[in-house]
Order: C-alpha cells, then sequence, then structure tokens
C-alpha cells in the first residue's frame, strides 16, 4: 500500500501526493481491495490466519501496510498505524474484539467463515458494537453459504458484494455503515467469483474519508465502555440518530434466549424475517431517566434506520463514483415473467448467460435477483424492485449444511412476496450446486423447466454437490513441538492415560472442532468416569455371585474392588487380576475381560490451550473446578513472551492458575517443558495424585507451527526467568500435612501472583524458607522503570559535578566486550586530569531529551553483529535515529568507533566496517551539531589494533578543547594484564571467597573470573536472555559453568550418579560431554558453586586445572576393543595429569572447607602454598595433553600442544610415545597473525619418561611463551618463532636426555565406532551416540533418565570420548540381556544416523559462552538434517564426513581438522573451511567467509553430489575437495592463510 495519508481529522482534505500515490495501483483480488479499506478504517484489525505461521488472504497485504508503518485513515496511534493481532482460526478469534471495542478503538475483523458458527455466541454480544467482519466464504471455489444463513439472527447488518469492484465498495460502505449505525456490520463474499475481473484502481481517499465521517469516529473514538467482563450479555444499547452527539452509555440487557428463538420461530409469520430482525437489532428495552421527571426515550435502531444509513452512503458513493447499490439488485428486462434469485456464488455466470440468452431458450427475457442487503431483510424494498410481470421466482441457494426442509432466503422470500401486492404465484426453492462456465446453460434449462412445470419439484439439486478437490483445509494444525507434554503423560502414565479431547482422537460423528473442545472433553470424562463406575459395580456383582469356572478369580476381585480408586494399588493388582480371569474363561470373565483396561484407574486429562484463558466462565474451565471432580486439565500456552504485549492488550488474558487458586479446591502448577523437565514431571504426579480437579499450566511458546525448538527454548526463557511465566505448584492438601501449600520453582513472579500470595502471607513464608529467592522475589515484576534510573543517575552526578570549574565533557560508550568500556573511562580519567568536568556512562543509561543541552559530547562504540550497535547502545540509537526534534545547533560532538576490516570481506558487506560511528556521526551533523573532531575509527588489523586509530583521535578532542598542552598530567598506571592478576592472586586465591558471599550481585569481579578459571570454572551469562533482562533493568543471569578433570574420560558408575546429581540439583538438569573428554555442567548459580564444588570432589573428582593457564585434563583414546592396552595407556594420562598438577592449597581453602571453615580434604594432596612447576604466574596460556592409540585418531592428538601417540612394542604391551608439540585450535578471524597449527614431531620417548619429557616441553613454554601478547602466545607460536630444532634443543637440555626416532604408526580414522563390540577379554562394550555431548531430557528422548537406570546397574565402567560421545565399557555376557534391554527402553540403542551426523561435533556456543558470536550446539543439527536429504539421493547416507562447528574461531570443536567446518562469524553467519583431513593430520582451509544457511545449503548440495559422482575408490571427501581442485591443501599452520578459497579482504 503506498498511499501515504497523513493523520486523519474531520476536515475534507483536499489531494495531496500521498493520496495520487494511489492512482497507479492495481488491485487483484477481493482480499487486498478488503484489507485496504479495513486498513485505514480501523483503530484494530484481527486478522484471522489458519496458523501463526501461515498467511491468510488478508493477513500477507496487512501486514506488508504495517510493516511500511502506512498511517490509517482514523487510527489515533502514533503514526496512525493500526495495530494488527494475528489471531489463529481456531483460538476463538472474536475473543479478540471485546477490549479494544470497547476501550473506543474502532475494530474490525478479516476472517474465512470457517469461525462463524463456533463463535455465535459472541456475536449475539458484539451486535450492538460498531465492528466489522469482512468474511471470506470457505471453502474456496464451492462456497457454502450456511454460514451465513445461520447467524443471521445475530442482529448483525449483513451485505453482499459479488465482484471485486463491489468488494471494495461494500467495505466502505460497512466501515461507514458501522460508524453511523452504531451496530455490527459482516461484509460476505465469495472470492472466486471475482477471479476473472480485471485489476481496479485503488479507493479514493478524499471520497472515503467523507463517507466515513470523521467527527462520528472521533466521537467513538473519545468514549468507552465501562464494563470489563465478559461472561454475560453486554446490554449495550444503540439509539437511532442522523448525526449523534455522544455515545449512549451501557444499560442492562434484557435479551433473553426466548426472545432469541421467537424472533427465529416467526420466520414463517406474516411479518417474516423483518419482524425477527427487528427484534433481535432493538431487543433491549430503552433505559429510564434517574430525574423526577420522564424524558422520552430516543428511539432504538432499526431496520428502516439501517436501510436509511446505508442508502445515504450509497448515494454518496454514486456522487463520487458513478456506481450505484440497492438492496436488492434486480438484472433483466422490466417485463420479464419468469426470475432466479441467486444466493451462491454463481450470480455472475447465471447473468451472463440470461444476457446471451437465444429467443428459443426457455429461460428467454427471464430476470435476476441477488441480495445486497441481506440483514436486515426487508421484503418491501424486494418487492419494490420486482416488476409487477413477475409470475414465477426460483430460489437458488447455495447451503450445502441444510437442518430445515425448507431454505432460509425460500422461506424470507415466501413471507415477503405473500405478503405484498405483486403478481408473485409461483415460488420453488433450489439446491445450488457446484456450476462451472461451461455447464451454466444446461443448468438454467434445469431450472426453468421445473419452476415452468405444473407441479414444480421443491429442493431439487441444480449442479455438482461437490466442488473442485484443490481446496486448502483448515483444520486444527497441531504444531509439531506440541506432543512434548502429551509425550510426558504418556510416559509417565502409560496405559492408564485418558486424553479426552486429543487432536486426531476418532469421535464418531462429532467435528474436530467441537472433539477439541473443553465441553466435549469434560462430558467425555465425565461419562467415562461413571463408565468405571459401573464396571467396578459389575465386579463386586461378579465376585458375589461366584459364576465362575474355577475359584480364584472370586478373591481376586474382591480385592481389587476393595481398593479400585487406589491407582497404585489397582494397578499392582490388575494383571493378577486379568490373568486369574483368562485362564477361568468363563462367560463372566470373558464379559469383564473386554473391559479389561478399566482394572486400572485411568488418569483423565482434558487437554486445552491459551484460548480458554479469555472467557473463563464459558471456556469449560470454570465448570470443571466447580464441579469438584477428579479430573485433570492440561491447558498449553502458546504465546511467545516476545509478542506477551500485542498478545496481551488490556490483560484481555485472564491467569486460570490465579482463578483457579481461588477456589481454593484444585491442585494447580505453571510448567515449563523447555525450562525444567524435572517440575513438568512433578507436576503431572502430583496432579494425578490430587483428589479433586487439577489444571496444569503448560508454556510452550511458538510464533508458527513449524518453528525450531531452538526458538521456543529461547522464547521459554525469557518468560520464566523474567516472571512472566513463573514455575510453581499449588497443592491445598499439604496445609492439611503441615506442609506449604505453595512451592516456587523459578525465581520470579509476576504482580498478579504475588498479590494472590500476599493474601495468605505465602510469599512471605516462602522468602523465609527459600532466601535464595528472597532478592528477586520481592521485586515487583514490569516495575523496573528505565527513564527514571536514568534521570536519576544523570542528576545525581550533575550535583557532583557542580564546583568544579573547566568545561564539561560527556562521554558516552557502548560495548559489546569491554573495549569500548575502557577507551572511554580512560578518556574520563585524561579529561579530568586536564581539569575538563567529565562524566562517562553507556549509551543506553543516557537521557536523550538532554542531548542538546550539552556543550562538549563524545561517543564511543564498537560494532557489533551485522553493523549494529552493541546492545548498551541500541536504545539511545532507537531513539536518535527516527528523532525529527533534536537541534544540536549548539553541541559540539565526536565519536570514535571500534570495528575489523576483516570481519567485511566481501564488497557488499563493507558497508558494516565501523557502521555504527560512522551512521551516528552522520546524524549528529544533520540535526547541526559541531564536530571537535572527524569520525576516528579504530581497526582490528591495525598494528596496534584499534589503539593506532585512536592514538590519532584523542590529541584532536584535546585540541579542540583547548586543553593539548596541560603541564604536570599524571603518569596513567598500565591496564591490567592477565599476568599482573596472577601474579597479585597470592596463588590463585584472590579475592574469590568475598565473591562468593557477596549476596548482592550473581556475579564475581573480573579479576577473580580470570582466576575462578583455574579452579574449573567460568562464570556465563544467559545471552538468550540478556536483552530482556537489560530492558527490565535487571542485572544479566549470571551463571558458572564448571568443567571437571579426568584423565582420560573414565569415570565409575557411582561416579556417573553423582554427576547427574549434581546437574539435576545444583545445574540446570542437563550435562555436557566435552570434546576433552570430561564433565561440564552450565547454569550453577554463584550460591550452588561451593555445594557443587564439593559435591565433584566427594564424587572422588577434582576441577582445578581444568581451565586456566596450567596443562588441563589429559586425553586418552577411548579404545574399547583393547582393554587391556587401553589401561596401561590410560595409566601414563594419569600418571602425567597427576604430575602436573598445580600444588596451591587456594582450591582447598575456598571450595572444600565445611560451615565452620575446617579443611575437607578428599581429593588430592595439597600441601603447599608454592607452585614448584608454575611459579606465581602459571604459564602464559593455557596447555593441552593428549594421547592417541593408533589406528585411532579420536582424540585429534595433532591439535594440542603436546600430541602423544601410543606405540605397541613386539610384545604387545605399552613401549612408549611419539611426541608431537605445538598443535593448537585458537585463532581469531581474520587476523593472519593468528592461526591453527598441527603438532610437529620430537620423536620417541619411552613410558617411564613420558611425563618428565612432557613437564620439560610445559617448563620450555613457561620460559619462552609471549606473556605480553595473548594471541600470541600458545606453544604452536612459541615453537614458530623459535623454529623445530631449536625447540627440541631447549627441552632436551632441560631434560638432560634426548629424544629417541619416531617409531612408526598408522592413523585410519577420527570418529568414533557405534554400537556393540567385543574386547580381548569378552567383555562387551557399546559406543552410544551422544549428539554433541548434550547429556538431556526432552519429551521425545528419555536420554539422562535412562543412562542413570543403566548407572545403578553397571558393573563396569564409563568412558568419555573425545568426540562427545559415551561408551558403556566392560559389559559381561552375563549381564548383556539386561542392558540390552535397558538401552532399548530408553531408546538409547539407536545409532541408525547418517554417517554425517555420527561424525559430527559442536561447541556450546550460545546460550552460556560469552565468546560465541553464532549458533553451534543448538544448530548443527538442524543443518545436519537439512543435508541429509542431499545424502540419501547421492548414496552417501552412511558415508563419514567429518563436519564441525563452533560459535567462534577458539576452536573448542577443533573446527581447523574437519573435512568440512562452519565457524561463527556473526549471528547466522558462519566461515565455511574445507579439505580438512578424515583422520585429523590436516588443517582444512576458508572456502567462504560469512555466509549464511540458504549459501551454506546452496554450496554442500551439488558439492556432495559432485563428490558422489567423482570421487576414487576410497577417497575421503576433504582429500576429494583438494584433488578436484575446490580447495587448495594447508601444508601446516603458517600457510592456513594462504590460497584461500575467498579473499577474506582487500583493501580498498
Amino acid at each position: 500500500m503506498s498511499f501515504l495519508f497523513g493523520k486523519a481529522d474531520s476536515s475534507a482534505a483536499p489531494k495531496s501526493e500521498s493520496d495520487m500515490a494511489t492512482q497507479n495501483i492495481q488491485i487483484r483480488t477481493p482480499e487486498e481491495a478488503v484489507a485496504r479499506i479495513a486498513y485505514l478504517a480501523s483503530d484494530v484489525i484481527v486478522s484471522v490466519q489458519p496458523s501463526q505461521g501461515q498467511d491468510s488472504t488478508f493477513s500477507s497485504h496487512l501486514k506488508r501496510y504495517a510493516a511500511r508503518k502506512d498511517p490509517g485513515l482514523v487510527a489515533t496511534t502514533e503514526g496512525s498505524v493500526p495495530e494488527i493481532q494475528s489471531v489463529r482460526h481456531n483460538v476463538d478469534p472474536l475473543l479478540s474484539v471485546f477490549a479494544p471495542i470497547r476501550s473506543g478503538r474502532l475494530t474490525s475483523v478479516t476472517t474465512t467463515s470457517v469461525i462463524l458458527l463456533p463463535s455465535i455466541a459472541h456475536l449475539y454480544k458484539l451486535a450492538n458494537y460498531p465492528v466489522v467482519l469482512h468474511v471470506s466464504l470457505y471453502p474456496a471455489h464451492f462456497p457454502d453459504y450456511s454460514a451465513i444463513t445461520a447467524i443471521r439472527n445475530s442482529g448483525w447488518t449483513f451485505i453482499q458484494s459479488e465482484s471485486l469492484q463491489e468488494a471494495q465498495d461494500m467495505a466502505i460502505t460497512a466501515h461507514a455503515l458501522a460508524i453511523r449505525s452504531g451496530k455490527g456490520v459482516i461484509h460476505f463474499f465469495d472470492p472466486s467469483s471475482c477471479s476473472r475481473d480485471k485489476p481496479i484502481a485503488a479507493e479514493d481517499s478524499a471520497s472515503f474519508r467523507e463517507v466515513l465521517n470523521l467527527d462520528d469516529v472521533r466521537r467513538y473514538q473519545a468514549s468507552s465502555v465501562s464494563e470489563s467482563g465478559i461472561y454475560a450479555d453486554d446490554g449495550r444499547v444503540v439509539v437511532a440518530s442522523d448525526q449523534p452527539e455522544r455515545r449512549p452509555s451501557a444499560a442492562t440487557n434484557t435479551l433473553a434466549d426466548s426472545t432469541i428463538l421467537g424472533a427465529s420461530s416467526k420466520a414463517a409469520s406474516s411479518e417474516g424475517s423483518d419482524k425477527s430482525s427487528q427484534q433481535s437489532n432493538s431487543s433491549a428495552p430503552p433505559s429510564v431517566s434517574s430525574a423526577t421527571t420522564i424524558e422520552a426515550a430516543p428511539p432504538l435502531v432499526t431496520s428502516e434506520d439501517i436501510y436509511k444509513y446505508v442508502t445515504s452512503i450509497w448515494a454518496q458513493l454514486k456522487a463520487a463514483t458513478g456506481r450505484s447499490y440497492n438492496a436488492f439488485e434486480w438484472s433483466g428486462p422490466a417485463t420479464a415473467e419468469k426470475a432466479i434469485f441467486v444466493f451462491g456464488s454463481d450470480a455472475g455466470l447465471f447473468a451472463e448467460a440470461l444476457d446471451a440468452a437465444k429467443p428459443d431458450d426457455i429461460y428467454a427475457k427471464a430476470g435476476l435477483i441477488t441480495a445486497r442487503l441481506y440483514r436486515p431483510w426487508l421484503g418491501s424494498k424486494l418487492l419494490e424492485v420486482i416488476p409487477k410481470s413477475i409470475k414465477r421466482i426460483a430460489v437458488l441457494e447455495q447451503i450445502s449444511r441444510k437442518t430445515t426442509k425448507w431454505g432460509p432466503l425460500l422461506i424470507d422470500i415466501l413471507t415477503s412476496v405473500k405478503s405484498g401486492f405483486g403478481g408473485v404465484e409461483t415460488v420453488v426453492g433450489h439446491q445450488l450446486g457446484f456450476i462451472a462456465p461451461d455447464t451454466v446453460q444446461q443448468a438454467l434449462r434445469g431450472i426453468f423447466q421445473n419452476l415452468t412445470s405444473e407441479k414444480p419439484l421443491q429442493n431439487l439439486q441444480v449442479g455438482k454437490t461437490s466442488g473442485p478437490d484443490d481446496v486448502k483445509s483448515y483444520g486444527l494444525e497441531k504444531p509439531k513441538v506440541e506432543t512434548a507434554y502429551t509425550k510426558i503423560l504418556d510416559q509417565l502414565f502409560g496405559k492408564r492415560v485418558y486424553i479426552a479431547n486429543a487432536l486426531q482422537s476418532s469421535n464418531a460423528g462429532v467435528s474436530s472442532t467441537i472433539a477439541a473442545s473443553p465441553e466435549f472433553g469434560f462430558g467425555s470424562l465425565l461419562a467415562r468416569k461413571e463408565h468405571r463406575q459401573r464396571f467396578i459395580k459389575q465386579v463386586k456383582e461378579a465376585a458375589s455371585t461366584g459364576s465362575f469356572i474355577t475359584e480364584s478369580p472370586v478373591n481376586w476381585l474382591a480385592q481389587w474392588a476393595a481398593i479400585a480408586e487406589d491407582a497404585k494399588k489397582a494397578g499392582e493388582l490388575a494383571d493378577d487380576v486379568i490373568a486369574r480371569l483368562e485362564t477361568d474363561g468363563s462367560s463372566i470373565a470373558r464379559d469383564l475381560l473386554s473391559s479389561k483396561g478399566l482394572f486400572r484407574k485411568e488418569s483423565l486429562w482434558l487437554v486445552g490451550s491459551d484460548a480458554w484463558s479469555y472467557d473463563l466462565g464459558n471456556s469449560g474451565v470454570h465448570h470443571v473446578l466447580a464441579s469438584g471432580e477428579n479430573v485433570n486439565m492440561l491447558i498449553i500456552d502458546s504465546t511467545p513472551y516476545s509478542e506477551r504485549a500485542a498478545a496481551d492488550a488490556a490483560r484481555r488474558k485472564k491467569d486460570i492458575g490465579l482463578y483457579a487458586m481461588n477456589f481454593g479446591n484444585a491442585y494447580v502448577a505453571s510448567t515449563a517443558v523447555y525450562s525444567s523437565y524435572t517440575q513438568v514431571l512433578q507436576a503431572m504426579l502430583e496432579a494425578d495424585q490430587f483428589n479433586g480437579p487439577s489444571i496444569v499450566l503448560a508454556y510452550l511458546p511458538y510464533f508458527g507451527e513449524h518453528d525450531s525448538p531452538l526458538t521456543i527454548l529461547q522464547e521459554t526463557k525469557k518468560a520464566v526467568d523474567l516472571g512472566y511465566w513463573p514455575l510453581y505448584r499449588w497443592n491445598p492438601e499439604n496445609e492439611a500435612k503441615g506442609e506449604p501449600s505453595f512451592s516456587l520453582d523459578s525465581e520470579r513472579v509476576k504482580n498478579e501472583l504475588k498479590e494472590f500470595l500476599d493474601r495468605d502471607n505465602k510469599l512471605t513464608q516462602l522468602m523465609r524458607r527459600e532466601p535464595v529467592f528472597a532478592a528477586n522475589v520481592s521485586q515487583d515484576f514490569g516495575t523496573e522503570v528505565r527513564a527514571q534510573q536514568k534521570r536519576k543517575a544523570r542528576d545525581a552526578y550533575n550535583q557532583l559535578l557542580e564546583g568544579l570549574f573547566g568545561a564539561p565533557l560527556t562521554i558516552l560508550f557502548a560495548s559489546d566486550n569491554g573495549n569500548a568500556q575502557s577507551l572511554a573511562k580512560r578518556l574520563g580519567t585524561r579529561g579530568r586530569a586536564r581539569g575538563l568536568k567529565t562524566i562517562v556512562m553507556a549509551m543506553e543509561d543516557y537521557p536523550v531529551e538532554d542531548l542538546p543541552k550539552e556543550e562538549n559530547i563524545v561517543f564511543i562504540t564498537s560494532t557489533a553483529g551485522q553493523g549494529e550497535f552493541p546492545q548498551n547502545g541500541k536504545p539511545f540509537w532507537d531513539a536518535v535515529k527516527d528523532n525529527t526534534d533534536l537541534d544540536l545547533a549548539s553541541t559540539n560532538y565526536s565519536v570514535f568507533g571500534l570495528g575489523d576490516k576483516h570481519y567485511w570481506p566481501r564488497k557488499e558487506d563493507r558497508v558494516y566496517y565501523n557502521k555504527p560511528a560512522k551512521d551516528l556521526d552522520r546524524l549528529l551533523g544533520n540535526f547541526g551539531g559541531k564536530r571537535l573532531s572527524e569520525v576516528g575509527l579504530g581497526d582490528d588489523q591495525d598494528p596496534d589494533g584499534y589503539q593506532t586509530g585512536y592514538a590519532l583521535w584523542e590529541p584532536n578532542i584535546w585540541q579542540a578543547l583547548g586543553v593539548a598542552n596541560v603541564e604536570g598530567l599524571p603518569e596513567e598506571p598500565a591496564p591490567l594484564t592477565n599476568e599482573d592478576i596472577k601474579l597479585a592472586s597470592n596463588y590463585l586465591r584472590g579475592t574469590i571467597v568475598e565473591g562468593l558471599n557477596d549476596t548482592s550481585t550473581g556475579a564475581i569481579s573480573a579479576s577473580d573470573q580470570q582466576l575462578t578459571k583455574f579452579h574449573g570454572t567460568y562464570m556465563q551469562d544467559d545471552r538468550d536472555i540478556r536483552d530482556e533482562r537489560k530492558a527490565q533493568g535487571l542485572e544479566p543471569a549470571y551463571s558458572f559453568m564448571i568443567r571437571c578433570r579426568l584423565p582420560g574420560g573414565v569415570a565409575s558408575p557411582k561416579q556417573w550418579i553423582q554427576m547427574d546429581d549434581i546437574s539435576t540439583s545444583l545445574g540446570n538438569e542437563t550435562m555436557k560431554l566435552t570434546t576433552r573428554q570430561t564433565f561440564q555442567f552450565h547454569g550453577v548459580v554463584k550460591g550452588k558453586l561451593k555445594p557443587a564444588m564439593k559435591a565433584i570432589n566427594r564424587a572422588l573428582m577434582t576441577t582445578i586445572a581444568a581451565c586456566g593457564d596450567v596443562n588441563r585434563n589429559v586425553m586418552c583414546s577411548s579404545l574399547p576393543t583393547q582393554s587391556q592396552y587401553h589401561k596401561q595407556v590410560w595409566a601414563c594420562s594419569k600418571k602425567i595429569s597427576d604430575h602436573l598438577l598445580p600444588s596451591t592449597t587456594a582450591y582447598h581453602e575456598i571450595w572444600l572447607t565445611d560451615d565452620d571453615n575446617k579443611k575437607t580434604q578428599v581429593a588430592g594432596n595439597a600441601v603447599q602454598d608454592f607452585e614448584p612447576l608454575y611459579g606465581p604466574t602459571y604459564l602464559p596460556r593455557k596447555f593441552k595433553i593428549t594421547i592417541a592409540i593408533p589406528p585411532h585418531n579420536d582424540t585429534d592428538v595433532y591439535a594440542h600442544d603436546i600430541g602423544l601417540i601410543a606405540i605397541k612394542g613386539d610384545d604387545g604391551q605399552l613401549a612408549g610415545f611419539n611426541l608431537l608439540a605445538g598443535g593448537g585450535m585458537g585463532a581469531t578471524h581474520n587476523n593472519k597473525k593468528t592461526y591453527p597449527q598441527t603438532g610437529r614431531m620430537m620423536g620417541f620417548v619411552s613410558t617411564d619418561e613420558v611425563h618428565i619429557a612432557c613437564e620439560k616441553v610445559m617448563l620450555v613454554q613457561r620460559d619462552h611463551g609471549d606473556r605480553k601478547n595473548r594471541k600470541h602466545a600458545r606453544l604452536k607460536y612459541t615453537i614458530d618463532d623459535l623454529g623445530v630444532d631449536v625447540f627440541r634443543s631447549k627441552v632436551e637440555a632441560l631434560w638432560g636426555k634426548s629424544f629417541e626416532a619416531e617409531r612408526p604408526f598408522h592413523f585410519k580414522s577420527n570418529v568414533d565406532t557405534f554400537g556393540w563390540q567385543k574386547d580381548e577379554n569378552g567383555l562387551n562394550h557399546f559406543t552410544f551416540f551422544i549428539e554433541n555431548g548434550r547429556i538431556e531430557n526432552t519429551a521425545d528422548f528419555q536420554m539422562k533418565t535412562g543412562l542413570r537406570e543403566i548407572a545403578k546397574v553397571h558393573k563396569g565402567e564409563f568412558r568419555l570420548t573425545g568426540n562427545q560421545h559415551l561408551i558403556l565399557s566392560n559389559v559381561a555376557d552375563e549381564d548383556l540381556a539386561q542392558m540390552k534391554e535397558l538401552l532399548k527402553k530408553y531408546k538409547l540403542d539407536n545409532v541408525q544416523f547418517s554417517g554425517l551426523r555420527l561424525s559430527s561435533s559442536a561447541c556450546v556456543a550460545f546460550p552460556t559462552c560469552g565468546l560465541a558470536m553464532a549458533e553451534s550446539e543448538r544448530y548443527l543439527p538442524e543443518l545436519i538434517t537439512k543435508l541429509e536429504g542431499c545424502l540419501e539421493e547421492n548414496g552417501l547416507g552412511k558415508e563419514s564426513i567429518v563436519m564441525r562447528m563452533t560459535g567462534c574461531p577458539n576452536g573448542c570443536a577443533r573446527p581447523w581438522l574437519a573435512e568440512v567446518a562452519f565457524v561463527g562469524k556473526a549471528f547466522g553467519a558462519y566461515n565455511m573451511y574445507l579439505g580438512g583431513g578424515y583422520h585429523g593430520q590436516r588443517l582444512n582451509k576458508l572456502y567462504r567467509a560469512s555466509i549464511k544457511e540458504d549459501e551454506i545449503l546452496a554450496i554442500m548440495k551439488p558439492l556432495l553430489k559432485r563428490y558422489a559422482l567423482e570421487r576414487e575408490e576410497g577417497e575421503h571427501f576433504g582429500d576429494f575437495c583438494i584433488r578436484a581442485g575446490v580447495i587448495v591443501a594447508t601444508r601446516g599452520g603458517q600457510d592456513f592463510h594462504e590460497n584461500t578459497g575467498e579473499e577474506e579482504f582487500e583493501d580498498e
């Protein structure tokens, strides 16, 4: 819509340029014509869609207009843009109309006719409001007009259009008529009848304004109705007035069911439908004045009033356009004796055929009648339009669902002509079917033959009974994720569960819409309960009569009958009872067995949606609660947190949980499966056990029915974390047990829930019981007012600056990694030293309205994402970019930006380099600001990074402010480095203890964050909810990742269970198996950090040195087929790990003290406070060691600082190791000084010396590694700087021994072998496929539970692999059957995946990794799914292709060695690398930079096809890419950036 009308006013506006823009628009469909009019004439449009992810024929246009911010004519919002509310057709969409229309907002609905019948109760309530429904009749191509006739007496005005032009004109009519009459108008049409119409021009805005009468519009918008409930008839009455001066107030409505029924039953009386329409239109009595005198009540709107209004509107349209309209339209000669009255989609076809009739055709000189104004039915107007010569009328009604013998239109016409003075003698009804253009003449002949016969047949079928087959279904589309909760019900209760109204259930003779309704489901549950009661009675009678062949059934039945209502006991006896009955075989036994499912007490469930939240009185919720019946309701709320405001306008959605808790007799739980799976299980179990009604609210947010689980996870986390969807359980039975009735399972609650709890002092009790929740719970959700915070902070700082001399300087920063913030603070410090009054703050904290008052202001911003402002700069940018009022004529400013040219290698992307800084500089200049200095641009690719550009920019600022040559400036302290932090830490103590004891924040200090890494934990925050928390004025959702130290990845079953317990009780209910063969926990909040550390140590594990600048976890090939040999090699990994462990006692002091601060030494023997190996500053950077056992390189031996290749001696025992040094995966995007590297061969070392050799390599790195530049501090750079020979000589000199010559070895793969294998001792090993190492439970896959159950009975060990998988090791043959049964039960035996998926690996990335630039673990499975079809097509389904993905270039999943790798560059964008060695021996190389999913698929699919067709025998994918010339082989890390498939950057 390119009509850009200005703000509507009541005066007639001359044609503007924006009006002229409509002249060239061509409208091609009636839906587009209607959507335009509805958009222009509404404050709110409720757009009814088939599903969230599928637009309707209206909504695609409406969303386009709104996205462009096209202004409407009547909307009072900013920019006059109306609100579009998208609602699914099966969630009671007309409920969305009540709130806006009552508040004075003109509301229209665009929909198909499918919603009309289910909404009939709402139609009666809304009839006396100026609502407009634009109804596209359904099904397409052959619509059923019974949807219209069935609601004809609901009190609405009905208008029909039959062509594209009419659709536009009748849409205008409908809106104008609704405003003038104050009543609801339904405009209906069949879109297929317009399919052959030529495009029309857009509406004329000036004429439209005049027809709408904007004075009336504004009067309505200025008023509102006081009622807030929608549980009873609203009682609004509409009075007749040509120009209403005020909107009538609401009065009590006495419209009763009998009135409606009475009106309907008089359809065949002398007054006919005319009278019934009047009754429903004006059913309520006039209100009585409260004054002592009796005033004449204003007349109510009648049918005649409607006719008067509509004809005046049509007169205006005719004056403007020349097109005329009447209540009934006549087409034909004035002397015609026969006519057809068409109420269906073929009126145009019939009209053309009648016009083209030959003189001898039976239908020659016949006429055609159609209804333009269908309701109110004005019989007198029909008689006026019919020529007096007409004797016979054939009525054609397109009614598929016929409920009476006579069609409704036939009755209307009969009553009209019988009561009039016309000459009509015969009226014959026909059922109009589907008429194709080539059969219309045949149809007319049949109609007129019947009409002119002596005894015409009534209800004769004309045309086919069904239309075309290509009609899209408007059934209930179930989102693919919505089975999550019902699957949990199945898992918990198995055969006991009964879901009364499940979608796709079989209910004979009941439509799917009705079957899915709460009323049907509740009735079904009651019937089910009664059926079981009858069955129990039958069992008791059978037990007493004893008519069995054998004796045993009697006793068993008697026992069962006594405990039939106890679900647990009845279930335990059920199988025994059934077995006795089957053995008995008598007729009475057979009768009982026919209902054997009833021997188990069913768990009865009614499943509903959030649609039930809008009308609790009518939805079935009230009936269930009031009944007190022992049934369970599972109500799934699908409103995404991000759309909560629009979806929940004016609090129209009621809180079912609070409603149910106020009843006092119900169990209530609020759950979210994507937040806490365990809490869902607990809630459902408690609901089942509760004796009374139970409500389980289940959150499952989605934008479209095909959303990915990742989207749902992110929305869930926002909603739960910020209190929009609190997790809780309410059990009124607990009070009798002396237990609290309310349990809060999340940390924040919303105000409504808080108020309810406060009434019974529940919240205070909770806060006392759970002090950790107190700080969060006590805050009112949503009350953080950011504007007030900004103003308070700003004013406070201004007071501090009062009294200081010197020019003012405000410094604002936007920073995503701390660099811009550090620069801003340093600039502020330097400004104060020069006598300036400086203030430094984040852009988001600055009140934009103060900007014109600034004398001098400086901005420093980094660049995020696709050339965007960092998060703490977005609010400021959003506030100024569209501002038209800022005048900065008296403001001096400058901008400095931090960016990286190499992030944007493609020419079309270079605009994103430092884009925020450049955009802001240009905008401030446009506002009249004067530059202190030209915009400064810092580039990470300069010799000193961004400091190079900054050093040129800063002096210009001091020069412009006149403080460049100030003497006696203090010396600035050098920036604090990691080396400083380590040195000052007192052997890794720092202020960690003080930080842990600080309850005012969930974080610890920046220095302590560096130190806790040495203790095995990183501080992180949940980036999924970072923005929302910031918007709420909350600190990020800080938590900690804990990584265990587990040499060789071997754990006992007991340790597995202990790790599982830790993840459930202290973490986020999941575990991560890392690429370094250890356990990793996420989501551990600060208060649980120490308990988690202690629990890990109680499991005889530790976390010390799992991270940090020390030797980390030592890896070892898992090798299930050679257990004895593996044991020898694994022992070496343990020896190396223990030998290189830090010696500080800080770990034990901080983490393993009791509450009285006494040490509890569990794992390790820390006895000293110095570091003989590491010294006070430890290593320059992290240090990693791995061991590979040929022929399996499953630990990526080339990728580590030290790679040990186990060499087997002639006696079959471990002889020693080939030692590689200087491998490493970390790099920085586009910084060619950084690169991944493979290890260089040092030589062979014997088994007994291997730990010493590793120590000496580490010590040379300690002494020679780069401690000034952490990006150049890894061992790989030390060796490259020194040279391999020099480095080797230094190690040998320190060792006092020389490396022997390397021994021969051969690698075949670096992936795991899945499934069962047997070792040389006859023990069995099973390798599980754990996708990306994530151990968790989902509704589809109980992996975590299954592995725990296996660990309970397993007698061997678990081995974690370097590819993030898991091996169940050392299973004896006698235990094999039990293990296989458990594997099958929990679907853990499934390893039938594509070779690509089995060979894939990904790091954690979002949401917890602070370094992540893009998704990894959560996205790689989706990408592989999109490639698997191509693999199957090309016969590559089982081909092992090593694919890895990381969210950043630091390389945790070792992507640089994969055959194909994707490394995150920005959100949704990745660098693609090809050509890695299948055995992990060769680095890959950049092929394409910054590509997104569509580009990835466009590259990969043809490449995979080519590989399938052109590969040589046994050739792997990475080798093929090199041989075929797709990519050049990488010889080593130092040529990693050479000859890439795409140049990363070219200087401009």
